[in-house]
């Protein structure tokens, strides 16, 4: 177990008083822990926070004060994607930093306590922009600009870090990255298979990319979910943290630049189903092609190559999704929401092919 650096210790004798906990959340069993790791509370209530579609997130609150708890999915974990420690020892190495990230206070992987492992990480208090109306009741367009730019900044800022230098030696395996993630999500697809559900866009990408792998770059930070739903604004509009690390590694970091333009939804009802927001079709927002100049300049980084990282990224999503769908029809998933799972998963493959098919990179096009 890690500490919270100048926590105290609780008092395990002390009754326990949690409330009826949420699925996946034990607070019988991790409230003596939280006592012992984090803060000496009298009581905690636990809620879930999101749709649970992936690493379940909830929010922890005793007496005014409020924490995260993240832990894995309820069933069909993967190692490498659903690995609480590697999620605490990224935000662990970014917090000396500066980088707007939530500060990480503890991490458990006894499962005796909850199960399975989890980690305790600070609150941030802010809107995660999901919802439109919202987002254009708070920020008229020149702030929604901003918000956009600064989505792009944070992003280079990430990919700016030398991995070395913050920690994070042998964090990941940078080297055949990009092949590594072909094949790692080509055999996750051909393990989740069944009979009765035909994925023949997805298949067709995992024949085509293996192809396409373009040559190696300098290893860099790769978030692997950077999109503006994973960021909390302030008031003002500006990055104050930006949320789920759970697919962070160390490789080639236009990986991120390849999901970021899938995500960089401009209104059509088949980029906002995939998307799963339409805040990014509101006026104000920058254009995909403004984002992506203003992250080769600032960045230094060639995006001339850039179709294979987003068909790369349809297929990787496509696949997550595919598998969500699975442990939604397993009956392990907690939350609404999941019932178009499977439908987004086949329109992420077709997306995915349309710009292999139209792409200048000749193995792309099959």
């Amino acid at each position: 177990m890690s500490r919270k650096p100048d926590g105290g210790t609780g008092n395990m004798e002390q009754e326990t008083r949690a409330v009826a906990s949420p699925p996946g959340l034990d607070l019988e069993r991790v409230l003596p822990w939280f006592r012992e790791e984090v803060e000496p509370v009298d009581s905690l209530t636990g809620s879930l926070i999101g749709h649970g579609r992936s690493n379940i997130t909830y929010r922890l609150d005793s007496d005014g004060q409020s924490w995260v708890l993240r832990r894995p999915p309820l069933s069909h974990v993967q190692a490498t994607a659903h690995d609480m420690g590697r999620e605490f020892r990224i935000l662990s190495a970014l917090a000396p930093t500066g980088f707007p990230a939530p500060k990480p206070i503890a991490l458990c992987q006894d499962p005796a306590v909850n199960d399975a492992p989890f980690y305790i990480m600070e609150y941030v208090h802010g809107l995660i922009p999901v919802d439109p109306n919202e987002v254009k009741r708070r920020f008229d367009e020149s702030q929604r600009r901003n918000i956009g730019e600064e989505l792009v900044d944070v992003l280079v800022r990430l990919h700016a870090f030398v991995p070395s230098e913050i920690g994070l030696d042998g964090f990941g395996k940078p080297q055949g990255y990009l092949e590594r993630q072909v094949r790692r999500f080509s055999e996750q697809l051909e393990s989740i298979r069944t009979p009765d559900r035909e994925t023949t866009e997805l298949d067709e990408l995992a024949r085509r990319l293996p192809k396409a792998i373009p040559a190696e770059r300098a290893p860099g930070i790769v978030h692997g979910d950077y999109r503006l739903d994973n960021a909390i604004l302030d008031d003002d509009g500006h990055i104050i943290a930006v949320l789920d690390w759970e697919m962070c590694t160390l490789g080639d970091s236009l990986a991120d630049m390849g999901l970021l333009q899938m995500y960089w939804s401009r209104g059509s009802s088949q980029e906002i189903a995939i998307a799963g927001t339409p805040v990014m079709a509101l006026d104000g927002f920058p254009s995909w092609e403004e984002a992506a100049a203003r992250y080769e300049k600032e960045s230094g980084h060639d995006l001339s190559g850039l179709d294979f990282y987003a068909v790369l990224a349809h297929f990787k999503l496509g696949v997550i999704l595919e598998n969500m769908h699975r442990r939604f029809l397993a009956g392990g998933t907690v939350g609404p929401g999941f019932e178009m799972i499977g439908q987004n998963a086949q329109l992420l493959g077709q997306r995915g092919l349309a710009i292999a098919d139209a792409s200048e990179i000749a193995a792309l096009r099959g």
